[in-house]
């Protein structure tokens, strides 16, 4: 435990938060923007199985001495997955839920059971799973390619608007009109792929999944547009975050956990004043 000005004692100490703000204000960013859409189309269940995968790729990457580098080795694979989940959602054989259950289950086994070869178990599990307590776990290249790939999905998300905001509301139709949904629902699928390994190191493997639904859900008891939805979802993850972040840091406890639990309580307030809304619109009528 620290205080706050302990947090910012020193030049050093004040670059590591700046680091480490950077890389949650963007992955918090992509979170929100991409969970509007995952969860209007009932895909956020996506979400929790990539990032259980991510977590058996880090294990991977332990396991094979490979942890300098486990952002880059672990992209590969939950993209791979994002694609199988999608094909079997899609039509396939296995129904898509059953397919989440059974990645999302087997890679946490799996992943526990690597991280008990690499020798590295409690500590590692512990921070894979709910996300580091430290400031000193975001090196330069994975600050690097947090930002790049973070713009890369911020940008092509705002490119790709008007297509996404299509076939999240009407698949049907915007199939007919000819565009082509399957290709933005690869899109959707590989992006959150992306911000999901992104955001492992911080919030942890059973905590990223959250961000892409709580500040979505949160945004939808009070407004009703695409657009609001999306604003207010970035706005209260971003602030989620920060208070979440700050209180990780001054009490020593995992970052994803804190953060997580600041989301569940603006889940609530937001839920309260939706109610309230509601009544005194029925009211006026």
């Amino acid at each position: 435990m620290m205080s706050f000005s302990e947090l910012f004692a020193s030049q050093f100490m004040t670059e590591l938060v700046i680091r480490a703000l950077i890389v949650g204000f963007l992955v918090t960013l992509c979170s929100s923007l991409l969970g509007v859409s995952l969860v209007l189309k009932r895909f956020s269940m996506i979400g929790d199985g990539l990032s259980h995968v991510g977590f058996g790729a880090v294990a991977l990457a332990a396991a094979l001495n490979l942890s300098g580098i486990k952002l880059i080795f672990s992209i590969p694979i939950v993209i791979v997955t994002a694609f199988f989940l999608l094909r079997t959602g899609n039509g396939g054989k296995m129904k898509g839920d059953s397919a989440i259950a059974i990645v999302s289950t087997g890679a946490v086994a799996l992943g526990s059971l690597l991280f008990n070869m690499s020798g590295q178990r409690s500590t590692d599990i512990c921070n894979s799973l709910f996300g580091s307590a430290s400031l000193f776990t975001i090196g330069n290249t994975d600050l690097i390619l947090s930002i790049v790939l973070s713009v890369a999905i911020i940008i092509l998300f705002v490119f790709f608007y008007t297509k996404i905001f299509a076939v999240t509301f009407d698949e049907g139709f915007s199939k007919a009109t000819g565009i082509r949904t399957n290709v933005y629902n690869t899109l959707l699928a590989v992006l959150t792929a992306v911000t999901i390994v992104l955001g492992m190191n911080m919030m942890g493997s059973l905590m990223i999944s959250a961000l892409i639904v709580f500040p979505a859900m949160t945004a939808m008891r009070v407004c009703k547009t695409f657009r609001s939805v999306l604003i207010t979802s970035a706005s209260v993850s971003i602030t989620c975050f920060v208070i979440g972040f700050f209180a990780a840091c001054l009490l020593g406890w995992q970052t994803g956990a804190c953060v997580v639990t600041v989301n569940l309580i603006a889940f609530i307030c937001f839920s309260f004043i939706g109610k309230i809304r509601s009544k005194s619109i029925a009211k006026n009528k």
